[in-house]
């Protein structure tokens, strides 16, 4: 059944509600998975957290390609049900790309949520792909930060459950929260990330989705 982004919080949080109690079949990766990143951007120099109506831009990248598209906000920013506000855009940024990825990155948490339904696994199950979300910092999880060699990990964990990792992509550099999202569980979710890393802190698919987006934006704005 394909899934639709709720138009109203009452209506996600009832569908977060589902997709938190649901047991998808577990990704592995086989071989080299195509990883695709994507991010979306808003406008800079708005005062307050973000409305309903703010201009966007999604981007989407796998593969040194990538997608844009625009549009608005479908709603005020709210910890919690950032996919009511993100969701179609980057659905639509992700559909646009050449090909369909094995595993998609986004900019967002995914079992580390109040419901277990960050927007990682609302978009996951809306695309029907596996996800993982990739964030400064953890939403409701804790845990110690992990040594300091590049792929050191330590869990993050929501009322005991390991919800995602910490985990260090370069020496001694800060870790990045990395989320199992939807058919994905913290081992994948790690593995994936230290993939795509390379060199570089940011993942590299979500690095060319953000930059993408963010020039977007500069050449609307003029």
């Amino acid at each position: 059944m394909k899934r639709a982004w709720p138009r109203d919080a009452a209506a996600l949080l009832r569908e977060q509600d589902e997709l938190g109690a649901a047991a998808p079949e577990p990704w592995r990766a086989s071989g080299e998975p195509a990883i695709a990143g994507c991010f979306v951007c808003f406008p800079r120099g708005f005062t307050g957290a973000g409305d309903r109506g703010d201009p966007a831009w999604a981007a989407a990248a796998m593969g040194g390609a990538t997608a844009v598209v625009s549009g608005e906000a479908d709603a005020p920013y709210e910890p919690g049900i950032l996919a009511l506000r993100e969701g179609r855009l980057l659905e639509a940024a992700v559909r646009a790309l050449s090909g369909r990825p094995d595993v998609l990155l986004a900019d967002a948490t995914g079992r580390d949520h109040p419901r277990r339904a960050g927007l990682a696994v609302h978009l996951g199950a809306v695309l029907d792909l596996p996800t993982v979300g990739v964030t400064h910092r953890p939403l409701l999880a804790h845990g110690d930060w992990p040594g300091p060699e590049q792929g050191d990990r330590a869990p993050l964990l929501v009322d005991g459950e390991e919800v995602g990792a910490w985990v260090r992509v370069r020496r001694n550099a800060r870790p990045l929260a990395v989320h199992a999202g939807w058919r994905t569980d913290p081992d994948a979710a790690v593995a994936v990330v230290l993939a795509a890393c390379g060199r570089v802190r940011t993942p590299i698919p979500l690095r060319d989705a953000r930059r993408a987006a963010r020039s977007a934006r500069a050449r609307a704005r003029g």
